[in-house]
Formats: C-alpha cells, structure tokens, sequence
C-alpha cells in the first residue's frame, strides 16, 4: 500500500459532471471513493489492473464518488486512485472472483487518519477546501451578476424611453460586480488547478469586455491562455484587443492593435483547425468592430476570411457586402457620375441570400442589389436628365 502524499490541494471545480456506466456482465468492480473529509469524491481516475494478466482498464468517479468496471475475468486486481491537480496517487490490491464481481470503498479520510496523517498536512488540506468553497462562491456570483447583464440588454432593446437610463444603470452595475467578483475568485483560484483558474481568467475578461474596459480585458484573456492556450480564448482576446484599438487616436498606434488582433485570429485557427467556428467568429468579430467604428475599407478583409472560413455565415457575407458598398467611389465621365463598385460586393449580397434565403438578411441584401443595379448605369450630371428621371 502506497501512503498518500502530502501535496493534497484544491478540489475539482463542478462545472461539469461525467458519469461512467458499465454495461453488466458476469464480472464487475464496483466501488466509491472517498475524499480527505470523508465526502463522494467526485471526477478522480480510478485505474485498475490485473496483476496476472496485466489487462488495464482506467474510469473517472462520478458526482457521487462512484466507479464501476466491467472485466473479462477475476484475479487480482491493483487499484490506483489518481488526481495530478491534487498530488493524489493511491494503490491497493483487491481479490475479484470469476463470475462474481466486488465492490471496493477506498475512504481516504480514514486511511489518512489511519497512516497517522501530519496534523500540518491535515490543515492544508482544510484550507485548500474552504479557499475552493470561497473562490466558487464568487465564481457563480460573478456569473450570475453577468446574466442579470445580458437580461437587462434583452429589455432595453424594447423597455419605453423613461425606462432605459434605468436598465443602463443597472447594467452597468451589474458589469461592476462581475468584475469584483471574478477578481475575488481569482484570488482564491488555486495555482494548481490549471482549467479552472484559466476559466476563472476568462470570465474576468468578459466581464471587463462588458464593462468597456478593453485593456483589462485582454490582460485577462491573455492570462487565462498562458494557463490553457484555446481557440475561444484567442477569439476573445482578439475581439478585446480590436475594441482597445479603435478607442485610441493615434492611427499607428490603432493599426499596431489592429494587427495584433488579426494575430489572434490566426492562432485561433491554429490551435482548432478541425473546428473552424472560432476563427470565423473571430474574424467577423473583428470587422464588426472596425465597421462600427466607421472604418469600412480596413473592415473589408476581416469579413473576406469569415466567410471564406465559414461560407454558410449569411450574417457575415451581408456585413462583407455593406462594407465594400460603403467605399464605393464616383468619377466623372462626360456628363455622368460613373460609380466605381468593388469587385465581389454584388456577389456578397447573392450569397448572403443564398447562405439563408429566408433569414433576416435576406430582404436587405435584395434591396442592396436592387441599389446596385441602379447606379451601375452611372448618373447624369445635366439638370435637365435629372428632371428627366424625377
């Protein structure tokens, strides 16, 4: 039997539950696991090996500390409890008859108290416990003043004009405490418990994105993906990075921001490449900012690479088209103001029709193609033509 080891730390953040189920058979392992206070040991890696054969098999505890295996044959069996974030790694030998099964309770409360545990150990154990408990109190307060957020745009799209300096107040509040909350919970986060504080990182930066706060909220992102580099992170990050740069006046300095954004586009794509969704979200995200802002020509590639990403995007096709129509230019030819159209915005608005030809786009990039189709002829500069076509 190996002893427990002392680096006990921070348990798992339940954000999400997976449940093993064996299908039965004539020879089962069973069993539960308990924690250092003698509570079901949730999400743990339970391996388990025939010694004689040396067939293995490994399973994860579910929400109640359960396990269950199913085996070709008995014998003995090791029995390794494993859980890297919390320096577990447990091992006993266990007796399984052919035909039977057994069922096994491994409680490490009383194996600890048993092995006459360090009394020091003992205690940072409890405080690792309690700093978990506090940091996911503040975590869900976090989340839940980011919903009340979102609720609260939902209602000021339609809320009457007496009421909307009041749903802006509290959205803004609500934006406050989000970032408050997360913070706390960041502090408390363990540095052992890699996805989760990374997770933790990642909602503060929403929470100062929501908030305004642009820079602040890619300091966060960019933390949470030194911990854990993903392709929704980088998104993030981007869409932070790009709304910091357009807040600024130097255009250099706007056109550095701008590039570090289309940066982390890139990675996002890298790091997912079977998964496209997050770079095309990434890019429109981008181009929807610099369009915003009224920057139309600087907005035209990244909705180009959403939708070369992502063909089926009707949303992102129209944006692409609104953007090119935007920086129509004129000349002058005779008598005719000749408009010159970029390359590719009729097709932008076809596109967008055929992505979705029933969507809410649609009729809009009807009428836009409508619009093109006129000035495609050009228009006369004489006073009189004008009567002419009035």
């Amino acid at each position: 039997m190996r002893r427990l080891t002392s680096a006990w730390a921070v348990l798992a953040l339940a954000l999400s539950i997976a449940t093993a189920v064996a299908a039965q058979t004539s020879t089962r392992i069973d069993g539960q696991i308990l924690d250092l206070q003698g509570m079901p040991f949730a999400g743990v890696t339970v391996n388990i090996k025939n010694t004689g054969s040396n067939q293995a098999f490994s399973v994860k505890t579910d929400k109640d500390g359960h396990f269950s295996q199913v085996v070709p044959l008995g014998g003995t069996f090791a029995i390794n409890v494993v859980s890297e974030k919390d320096g577990l790694n447990y091992s006993e030998q266990h007796t399984v008859q052919s035909g039977g099964g057994a069922t096994i309770v491994i409680n490490l409360k009383d194996i600890a108290a048993h092995q006459g545990a360090n009394p020091e150990d003992a205690k940072k154990a409890e405080a690792a416990a309690n700093s978990f408990k506090d940091m996911k109190v503040h975590f869900d307060a976090g989340v839940a003043a980011m919903n009340d957020a979102t609720q609260s745009h939902q209602q000021l799209a339609t809320a009457p004009a007496d009421q909307k300096s009041v749903l802006q107040d509290k959205i803004k509040t609500d934006n406050q405490t989000a970032v408050t909350e997360f913070k706390a919970a960041e502090q408390a986060s363990s540095t052992k418990d890699v996805k989760n504080h990374a997770l933790v990182w990642a909602n503060l930066g929403q929470a100062y994105d929501a908030a305004g706060q642009y820079n602040d909220a890619a300091d966060a992102y960019q933390k949470a993906i030194d911990l854990e580099p993903s392709a929704a992170f980088y998104t993030h990050l981007s869409t932070a990075t790009a709304g910091a740069a357009v807040a600024l006046n130097d255009p250099k300095a706007m056109a550095d921001k701008v590039a570090q954004a289309s940066t982390d586009c890139d990675k996002a794509a890298a790091l997912d490449p079977t998964n496209p969704t997050a770079a095309a979200t990434c890019w429109k995200n981008l181009g929807i900012i610099l369009n915003n802002k009224g920057d139309l020509k600087d907005a035209i590639v990244p909705f180009q690479k959403a939708t070369q990403i992502n063909a089926k995007d009707a949303q992102s096709w129209f944006l692409l088209g609104g953007a090119l129509t935007g920086t129509i230019d004129t000349k002058t030819e005779g008598d005719k103001v000749i408009y010159i159209i970029p390359p590719g915005t009729t097709d932008a608005y076809q596109k967008c029709i055929d992505a979705d030809p029933n969507g809410p786009y649609a009729p809009q990039a009807k009428a836009a193609l409508d619009n093109l189709a006129q000035l495609s002829g050009g228009q006369s500069t004489s006073v009189g033509e004008r009567k002419k076509k009035k």
